[in-house]
């Protein structure tokens, strides 16, 4: 065999290779995890962590689109919730108990004493538990309401557009509680045991990529279990799966579940590196967008889904913005190319070529063996 063909095959038999997977991982979170020993400019480093902090929510559509067949336009509320949550743990930290207990949008809405939906956030420990907990609870009581009543397919996606826009429209209109429109803005830097973490820092960005590099794992050995493999039964056949005794609906509401559970880990990161919050972290533009994201990088691939969220986010910023005001038609154009041209995404063309040096280097050994015969 030619040996520039033989590595090429030899790649595509690691790659396919469960263990060799892992180190892939490892390595792709290793480089970007080295960035900042190569680029030390502090708006590149933010830029980044913004996109790794959207990086996960388009992994936890691919968790629940990509393995588990649900698609759900609610990512968004896992996300916003955790990132409302984040803004005021750290307007908190930025507010005096005894001189200057309450943020100044409140005092603007004629508030006269810190409402109790914020008293649990002066405590930045219990506020950050409460950031995760309360958008990771309420996915297991929607989960539960809707995969009880056997909802699938598009009426999925229909509740949880549903939802979000409900959520959206809280926290608009609740101005005396969430500043509106006007979004909260922490003065201060988030402070963490005590740091201050710049956001423009790499601290900030190391994070970001350490909690990334945590979920993906953490994702792709949940996807390996047992527990994985009936998620992929449930979103392949539902009804024979329920036929050989498995309770689709548990396995559902767990997995829409985590995958709320790391929308709500982005939410946080993101307020962290750009310390705001408004409404528009639960547009729908933001959930519809990483769909494409997952679609672009390939919604099956854990990695795939993570990179198309880089790739996108950093075409939007290139582009600058001459292009914003048409950057929704550009992500249509691009979703709709890759459903047509390439529907398993970006991961999914790296696979079918892997796929094909394999079988290629099959029928040469067999070649090659029938030869040995004669």
């Amino acid at each position: 065999m030619n040996p520039q063909l033989e590595g090429t095959v030899l790649f595509a038999n690691i790659y396919h290779n469960r263990k060799a997977q892992w180190i892939t991982y490892i390595a792709v979170f290793s480089f970007l995890a080295a960035v900042p020993l190569f680029f030390d400019s502090p708006f590149l480093l933010n830029q980044l962590a913004r996109y790794t902090a959207l990086a996960m929510l388009a992994l936890s559509v691919s968790l629940i689109w990509g393995y588990a067949g649900i698609l759900s336009l609610g990512q968004g509320i896992a996300f916003g919730l955790a990132a409302y949550g984040m803004g005021m743990t750290m307007q908190m930290q930025f507010q005096d108990p005894i001189t200057d207990p309450i943020p100044s949008f409140m005092l603007t809405n004629e508030l006269e004493h810190l409402p109790t939906l914020w008293v649990p956030f002066q405590s930045t420990g219990l506020g950050l538990l409460l950031t995760l907990a309360v958008p990771t609870l309420f996915f297991i009581f929607f989960g539960i309401m809707m995969f009880q009543a056997r909802v699938a397919g598009v009426f999925v996606a229909i509740m949880t557009l549903a939802m979000l826009a409900a959520w959206y429209s809280m926290a608009y209109d609740m101005q005396p509680y969430t500043a509106g429109f006007n979004g909260i803005s922490p003065p201060l830097p988030f402070e963490l045991l005590g740091v201050s973490v710049d956001p423009y820092s790499a601290p900030a960005y190391w994070i970001c990529i350490a909690v990334l590099t945590a979920l993906t794992l953490a994702a792709k050995l949940v996807m390996q279990s047992k527990f994985g493999l009936v998620v992929q039964a449930t979103r392949d056949d539902p009804e024979r799966a329920r036929f050989l005794g498995y309770n689709v609906a548990y396995y559902q509401v767990v997995i829409f579940m985590l995958s709320g559970f790391i929308a709500a880990c982005g939410g946080l990161c993101w307020v962290m590196v750009v310390q705001y919050v408004s409404p528009t972290s639960l547009e729908l533009s933001l959930s519809v967008s990483a769909v494409v994201w997952a679609a672009v990088g390939g919604r099956t691939s854990l990695i795939g889904a993570i990179m198309g969220a880089y790739l996108i986010n950093s075409i939007q910023s290139y582009l600058g913005d001459d292009f914003q005001q048409i950057w929704t038609i550009v992500l249509g154009g691009i979703f709709i190319a890759v459903v047509i041209l390439l529907p398993r995404g970006l991961a999914g063309l790296v696979e079918g070529a892997l796929e094909r040096l394999q079988s290629k280097n099959a029928d040469m050994n067999a070649a090659d063996r029938v030869q040995e015969i004669a």
